[in-house]
């Protein structure tokens, strides 16, 4: 079962974390996650450029560390880079002190590039976290999570049935997450384009969190 839209349960019960923005206006918040990624965040980067939008990526330190001209790149055309830990963890699946140190080496990749935020953001890859890792970043991030999973990475899902599920679920205030990873590029290619057009027409900016 997909589930495009975030419960609201599930944002009552983890009010600590970020799902949308409350906000007054018709701004959309855009998030990539796993990047960056030649060609894909390059993509990215174009698609956004047409519509004047800026977005928030994600981004995993090993490919800022094998990729600093894409980094660099995303900086200069006025998005952000947030943390997704240095090798993409599975926080239910790692010791606390690991986690928390690699996330800290992300965050040493992002401030090469970018001056540094107090409080920075961060989203737990798979957005699985424990609360005993929380409690150790709390202080210095803000956790991210969204009210919009767009299901890029998922090649069993045609695009056509994924656009009209997050074009219907979108709403302004909405953080929607894509993917500039290698295996989403082929549903990202059809979804981004047609998801900023949509918005666009309707009147939407789009804003780095």
């Amino acid at each position: 079962m997909r589930i495009f839209r975030t419960p609201a349960l599930l944002r009552y019960l983890f009010p600590e974390y970020i799902w949308r923005k409350t906000i007054s206006g018709k701004n959309i918040y855009l998030t990539f996650d796993d990047g960056p990624v030649p060609e894909v965040t390059e993509f990215v980067l174009q698609q956004l450029s047409v519509y004047q939008a800026k977005a928030t990526f994600f981004c995993v330190g090993e490919n800022i560390s094998r990729y600093p001209e894409i980094a660099r790149n995303i900086v200069e055309q006025g998005h952000y880079l947030a943390n997704h830990t240095y090798n993409h963890l599975r926080g239910w699946a790692t010791e606390t002190n690991t986690y928390v140190q690699n996330i800290a080496l992300c965050q040493d990749q992002i401030e090469k590039y970018q001056p540094k935020r107090e409080p920075s953001l961060f989203r737990p890859p798979y957005g699985r976290i424990r609360r005993k890792q929380f409690n150790e970043i709390k202080s210095a991030y803000r956790v991210i999570m969204w009210d919009i999973l767009t299901y890029d990475f998922d090649n069993t899902l045609s695009p056509e049935v994924g656009l009209q599920r997050i074009l219907k679920q979108t709403t302004a205030g909405s953080v929607v997450v894509f993917h500039d990873s290698v295996k989403a590029f082929p549903n990202l290619q059809y979804l981004l384009p047609r998801f900023l057009r949509y918005f666009a027409g309707l009147g939407y900016s789009f804003n780095t969190l």
